[in-house]
């Protein structure tokens, strides 16, 4: 005699409630027009666009990486042309450049009678700018002026010398010597600047009204 579903034994009830949940679920994650499979598809979706933005993350890692070597090498070759500015400057900045030459002169005990600038040379990437120098001292002294000109921050460098000694000269010296001057000299001392960018100003005349 058939009985009703509420007189089967509890845990036959059980059983069929959970094989009905699990039907219902999997009817859900299936069925098209389920909530549950439209964000199925979405999910797979998403995934999908991930992966090539990852791979792209991924790439994008090794620029991070290097950004502090670069920095680094940024900054070293700043300090680079720092230097190389000191030494061949854009601008001519020539009182900077006797004063140099003249504190040399004066820490070496050699005394500069006459320093005239000749005229400048232009070169394809810099600017010559040589002096005619006439100098004298103590002939060490005159090596140690030397040396030091060759220490100075600015490129300088020295050609045409001709040295004497003072005692060779005929009649009265041009100068009063200091003790101790044993040769005077000249030479050419020439140091450089590179071209600074001429930016040629236009300047507009405006024309005044014809009076009638």
């Amino acid at each position: 005699m058939p009985t009703g579903f509420r007189d089967w034994p509890w845990p036959l009830q059980a059983v069929l409630y959970v094989g009905l949940a699990f039907v219902l679920i999997a009817l859900g994650f299936y069925l098209p027009v389920s909530p549950v499979a439209n964000i199925r598809t979405q999910l797979e979706a998403a995934q999908s666009q991930l992966k090539p933005l990852e791979t792209e993350v991924a790439s994008l890692r090794v620029y991070k990486q290097r950004r502090a070597e670069l920095q680094s090498d940024m900054d070293a070759l700043q300090k680079q042309l720092a230097t190389l500015q000191t030494i061949v400057p854009e601008e001519k900045q020539t009182d900077q450049f006797i004063l140099m030459v003249q504190g040399a002169a004066v820490s070496s005990g050699v005394i500069v009678r006459r320093l005239t600038a000749k005229g400048t040379v232009s070169k394809p990437y810099y600017f010559e700018m040589p002096f005619e120098v006439e100098a004298d001292g103590p002939y060490y002294s005159v090596l140690d002026f030397f040396s030091r000109l060759g220490r100075l921050s600015r490129i300088i460098n020295v050609s045409d010398l001709k040295l004497t000694s003072s005692s060779s000269g005929s009649g009265a010296p041009k100068f009063r010597t200091a003790p101790g001057t044993s040769v005077t000299g000249t030479f050419t001392m020439t140091t450089f600047f590179t071209k600074s960018a001429e930016q040629p100003v236009a300047q507009t005349k405006t024309a005044a009204p014809a009076r009638r």
